[in-house]
């Protein structure tokens, strides 16, 4: 006896640009765009990743440069942003944050500002149409120069509260430490945006204890490494910082061996709040509710549990206080329905 897992209200923090188009959206305008897909993103999919050592961070970057290649027009990224939100409200999530980095659209949208306000156009008509709110998270590439992150801080923060809502810095961790970044996250705080850098996936407690101390981040996207070091683990439950933990992708690329062996139990126990990521359902395939199901099914969260976790997703979201309290309401109304055989 369930409640249903797509009926329960609830956030997504963490989902790429990219990464959030459908397989078959792919398919479809790579034929059209003259793209050649290698057989990992067509009859091989979902691909084989494992991105602990370099080569293999370095296939499923290509992987992710070869998809997005096949947006090319202003009505790809009109309907790559309709379809995320689509997927995103029949998973019941009435908030959508996903993050992009402009500067990987630039040369082909006529520069770093046309591509951004196409983005906040395309995720604005995406809510319009859908019912399910979006907000854009601008992140800077810590493969990159700092000096890169410090122009897209500036960029976001022109745009906060018009659309933007956090400023993220993603990629492998393994690069660019977190305080070369601090001056664009310092630009971003000023403009009242989320600090919610990547941390504590593919390295170890430190570079999540750096997100807080050089970045100040308010969201961790991954951190489940946190769970090496219980006085960080504490600190993180203590500062409510909410952790964007996405256990497909943990296990898609070899953080973790099985699934049950992603931290979420421990971390949800320790008092961590925690929000649910489905990351990149592109090249890992299952998407937001399917991380609640694993949450269920896998780590034996019951109906309150799951009820809470999806409170905390809400929590640590950027979306405006009236949704927010709307979502709340909803997700007590859920958990007073009767289960479901």
């Amino acid at each position: 006896m369930h409640r249903p897992i797509a009926r329960l209200p609830k956030a997504h923090l963490h989902q790429h640009f990219t990464g959030s188009m459908r397989h078959s959206t792919l398919v479809e305008l790579a034929h059209e765009r003259g793209v050649h897909l290698p057989h990992a993103l067509v009859e091989d999919w979902p691909p084989t990743l494992r991105a602990t050592d370099e080569r293999g961070w370095f296939r499923f970057q290509r992987l992710y440069d070869v998809a997005r290649s096949v947006l090319q027009r202003p009505e790809d990224i009109y309907r790559l942003l309709r379809e995320a939100a689509e997927d995103d409200r029949a998973d019941g999530s009435g908030w959508l944050e996903i993050q992009v980095d402009p500067s990987g659209y630039a040369a082909r949208f006529d520069g770093l500002t046309a591509t951004l306000e196409l983005i906040l156009d395309a995720a604005r008509t995406a809510e319009r149409d859908t019912g399910t709110a979006v907000g854009i998270m601008v992140a800077a590439n810590r493969t990159k120069h700092p000096l890169d992150a410090r122009t897209l801080a500036r960029l976001a923060a022109q745009y906060a509260g018009s659309g933007v809502y956090a400023f993220g810095l993603n990629n492998d961790e393994r690069r660019g430490r977190a305080l070369d970044f601090e001056r664009a996250f310092r630009i971003a705080r000023r403009a009242d945006l989320l600090s919610t850098p990547h941390g504590g996936e593919l390295n170890g407690p430190r570079s999540v204890r750096d997100c807080l101390d050089e970045l100040s981040a308010d969201r961790i996207g991954h951190g489940v490494r946190a769970v090496e070091d219980p006085y960080l683990v504490e600190r993180i439950a203590t500062g409510k910082v909410t952790l964007e933990v996405c256990p497909t992708s943990n296990m898609s690329l070899g953080v973790v061996d099985e699934l049950d062996q992603v931290p979420l139990r421990r971390l949800f126990d320790a008092g961590a709040p925690i929000a649910l990521g489905a990351d990149d359902p592109l090249l890992f395939g299952p998407r937001l509710a399917a991380q609640y199901e694993i949450a269920r099914t896998v780590f034996g969260f019951s109906d309150a549990e799951l009820a809470e976790l999806a409170r905390m997703s809400v929590k640590g979201s950027a979306a405006p206080d009236a949704l927010r309290k709307e979502l709340l309401a909803g997700i007590d109304a859920w958990l007073a329905e009767p289960p479901r055989p």
